[in-house]
C-alpha cells in the first residue's frame, strides 16, 4: 500500500497538462467522498529511511509541451458571421501594435490579419454564378474573368479583390464595380451622353457655388461642406461643381475650355464622371475653332499651318476618288485615325489640339501631305493628266491647286501662277470664255436649246 500511495504522488507531482482537469475532477471526487474530519490533523505517511522522500513542487517537468502545437492553422476560420470576423480583425490589429516591430510573430500576426480580412471579403461578397452580362442605366456590364489585376471598384471607392469576388466593367465608359455594387449605381453610362449629346462645355470651370446644390454632392447627394464635415467638397474644373471624395479622385484632364481659351493644356482636377466623358469624347471632331475663338489663329502658328496641309489634302481628295491605283492602294486610309481630314478643315478634336501642341501633328500631316503630292505629281500618269497649265503666261510645270506657288479662281476652279492671278485679276480666261460660250448658245436662234 505505502508503494502505491509513493506511486500517486509521484504521479500527482508530474502531471500531465492533457488531463490535468480530469486529474483536477477526480481528485475533488474524492475529497468528496472521504470528507476528512477538518479538527484533525494530517500526518505525513512514515517512510522508511533506505527509500528516497518524493516531495510535490509546483513546478512541472517541461517536456516541450509549453508550445501550442494545436492551435489552429492560419488559413483556418471558425468564424461564420461577418460580426465574428470583424471581432477577430480588431483583436489581431491590437496584437500587431503590442508584439515588437519586426519580430517573427509580428510577421505571423500581419499574415494573420490578412487571411482575416479576405475571408471577411469573401463572407461579404460570395462567389456565386452571376450572369455574364448586366444592364443597367444604359450601361452594359460584362463579368471580368482577370483574377490578378488590381482594380478599384467605382462605387464604393475600394479594392476590387479579383481572386475571391466578381467584379464587371462597362463596354461603354468603363465603369468598374463589384457585383454587389451593381444594384447601388444611380449614374446613367457616359457613353449614351457622346452618343446623344456630344459636345463640350466652353466655359472655364463655370462655378455656380456649393448653396445651390443644397451642399450636396451634384453626382451621389451625399452632404458634403467645405470644411470637410461630413465629408469633404471637391470642386471638378470642367463642370465647376462639387463632388464627394467617393465621385471625386482628383483625376487630372486637359480642359478643352482652358484650351481653346488660353491654350492652357495644364491638367486640372475633375471628378470621375467628368473624366470618363472627357477620354470618350477626346478624338471626337467637335471644335469649330473659327466661330469659338477665331483669333486663336493669330497667336498659334502651328494652327495656321495645319490648316493650309488640310486645306491641301482636301484639293488632292478628288485626285484619289477618280483614280484607280490609288484607291487600289488605299492611299486615303494614311488618315483613317483622323477622318475628318478628308472632309472639311474646319472640325478638330481635343486630341489634334493636344498633338498640335506637342509638335505631333505637323509631322505626321506633312509626311501624309509629301506621300499624297508624290503620287499626283510623279508616281501615276492618270493623275498628272489632270493638272493646269497657266492660261495667263503658258509658261512653265504643270500646275496643281495644292501647289505653294499657285491659285485657284473661285468661280471655275482654274489654276495658275500666283503671280500671274494677281497682276491679271481683273478677268480670268477660262471664266471669259465659258461666259462667251453661253451668250453664243442663246443667242443662236437656230439651236435647240432642249439639245
Amino acid at each position: 500500500m505505502e508503494y502505491d500511495e509513493k506511486l500517486a504522488r509521484f504521479r500527482q507531482a508530474h502531471l500531465n497538462p492533457f488531463n490535468k482537469q480530469l486529474s483536477e475532477q477526480q481528485h475533488e471526487q474524492r475529497s468528496g467522498e472521504e470528507a476528512p474530519d477538518p479538527t484533525a490533523e494530517e500526518a505525513p505517511p512514515e517512510l522508511s529511511p533506505a527509500e528516497p522522500e518524493f516531495r510535490c513542487t509546483e513546478c512541472v517537468m517541461d517536456l516541450g509541451l509549453s508550445e501550442d502545437h494545436f492551435s489552429r492553422p492560419v488559413g483556418l476560420f471558425l468564424a461564420s458571421d461577418v460580426q465574428q470576423l470583424r471581432q477577430a480583425i480588431e483583436e489581431c490589429k491590437q496584437v500587431i501594435l503590442e508584439l515588437p516591430e519586426q519580430s517573427e510573430k509580428q510577421k505571423d500576426a500581419v499574415v494573420r490579419l490578412i487571411h482575416l480580412r479576405l475571408k471577411l471579403q469573401e463572407l461579404k461578397d460570395p462567389n456565386e454564378d452571376e450572369p455574364n452580362i448586366r444592364v443597367l442605366l444604359e450601361h452594359r456590364f460584362y463579368k471580368e474573368k482577370s483574377k490578378s489585376v488590381k482594380q478599384t471598384c467605382d462605387k464604393c471607392n475600394t479594392i476590387i479583390w479579383g481572386l475571391i469576388q466578381t467584379w464587371y466593367t462597362c463596354t461603354g465608359c468603363y465603369y468598374r464595380c463589384h457585383s454587389k455594387c451593381l444594384n447601388l449605381i444611380s449614374k446613367p453610362c457616359v457613353r449614351s451622353k457622346v452618343s446623344h449629346q456630344a459636345e463640350y462645355e466652353l466655359n472655364i470651370c463655370p462655378e455656380t457655388g456649393l448653396d445651390s446644390q443644397d451642399y450636396r454632392c451634384a453626382e451621389c447627394r451625399a452632404p458634403i461642406s467645405l470644411r470637410g464635415v461630413p465629408s469633404e467638397a471637391r470642386q471638378c474644373d470642367y463642370t465647376g461643381q462639387y463632388y464627394c471624395s467617393h465621385c471625386h479622385w482628383n483625376d487630372l484632364a486637359v480642359i478643352p475650355a482652358r484650351i481653346i481659351h488660353n491654350w492652357d493644356f495644364e491638367p486640372r482636377k475633375v471628378s470621375r464622371c467628368s473624366m470618363r466623358y472627357l477620354a470618350l469624347m477626346v478624338s471626337r471632331p467637335v471644335l469649330r475653332l473659327r466661330e469659338i475663338n477665331p483669333l486663336l489663329f493669330n497667336f498659334v502658328e502651328e494652327l495656321v499651318e495645319i490648316r493650309k496641309l488640310r486645306q491641301d489634302i482636301l484639293l488632292m481628295k478628288p485626285y484619289f476618288i477618280t483614280c484607280k491605283e490609288a484607291m487600289e492602294s488605299r492611299l486615303l486610309l494614311q488618315l483613317q485615325d483622323r477622318q475628318h481630314f478628308v472632309e472639311n478643315d474646319e472640325m478638330y478634336s481635343v486630341q489634334d489640339l493636344v498633338d498640335v501642341h506637342v509638335g505631333r501633328l505637323s509631322c505626321s500631316l506633312t509626311e501624309t501631305h509629301t506621300l499624297f503630292a508624290k503620287h499626283i505629281k510623279l508616281d501615276c500618269e492618270r493623275c498628272q493628266a489632270k493638272g493646269f497649265v497657266c492660261e495667263l503666261c503658258r509658261e512653265g510645270d504643270v500646275l496643281f491647286p495644292f501647289d505653294s506657288h499657285t491659285s485657284v479662281c473661285t468661280d471655275c476652279s482654274a489654276v495658275f501662277h500666283r503671280d500671274c492671278y494677281y497682276d491679271n485679276s481683273t478677268t480670268c480666261p477660262k471664266c471669259a470664255r465659258l461666259t462667251l460660250r453661253k451668250r453664243s448658245l442663246f443667242q443662236d436662234p437656230g439651236l435647240d436649246v432642249d439639245a
